[in-house]
């Protein structure tokens, strides 16, 4: 090893650490979303430039090298898997919960407002059943009705809103009793 060539790319990663390592750290945070982590890729980023210089390597663009090498380092770090045990969890406060009741509750939300479409006046209920019963798109159901798509979007928006007004008096109603 040459003493003289060791000292000039010492100078080199120095410089070039003063110059990106900010910037490194900025762009790291802004992909992984963790400080720690961020800097922890920026550090392994100046040592494999450090031991690509060591193994002889010629580096044209110092900021291109270590931008293309934080990220390789990045890549990795997305593909690790992250596995967290369930004891990490529990210790955390994490605790398992098999509370269905907001599905419940919306389900049968669903079927009243199922069971309101047939209040609706007819031109109403054929779109409001097409959307939300047979979750048909505004162009099947204007090819189906023979209007233009505009004519079945503003229908659909009337109907659902006298659907959300018969769904209001029908639950206050509900409250009532």
């Amino acid at each position: 090893m040459d003493p003289h060539k060791d000292k000039q790319r010492q100078e080199i990663l120095i410089s070039a650490h003063k110059e990106f390592e900010k910037k490194l750290a900025i762009y790291a945070f802004f992909k992984t979303h963790n400080r720690a982590t961020s800097q922890d890729l920026v550090q392994d980023t100046f040592i494999k430039t450090w031991n690509y210089l060591v193994k002889g390597g010629d580096i044209v663009t110092m900021k291109a090298f270590l931008y293309h090498i934080l990220n390789n380092l990045i890549v990795d770090e997305y593909r690790k898997k992250k596995s967290t045990s369930l004891d990490v969890l529990l210790e955390k406060g994490y605790e398992p919960s098999a509370d269905d009741s907001g599905r419940l509750f919306d389900f049968l939300d669903g079927k009243s407002l199922i069971l309101l479409i047939k209040n609706l006046p007819l031109k109403y209920q054929k779109v409001m059943n097409m959307k939300y019963v047979q979750m048909l798109s505004l162009e099947e159901m204007s090819l189906i009705l023979g209007q233009k798509k505009n004519t079945v979007a503003v229908n659909a928006h009337r109907g659902l809103e006298k659907l959300k007004y018969l769904y209001e008096v029908s639950t206050s109603k509900e409250k009532e009793i």
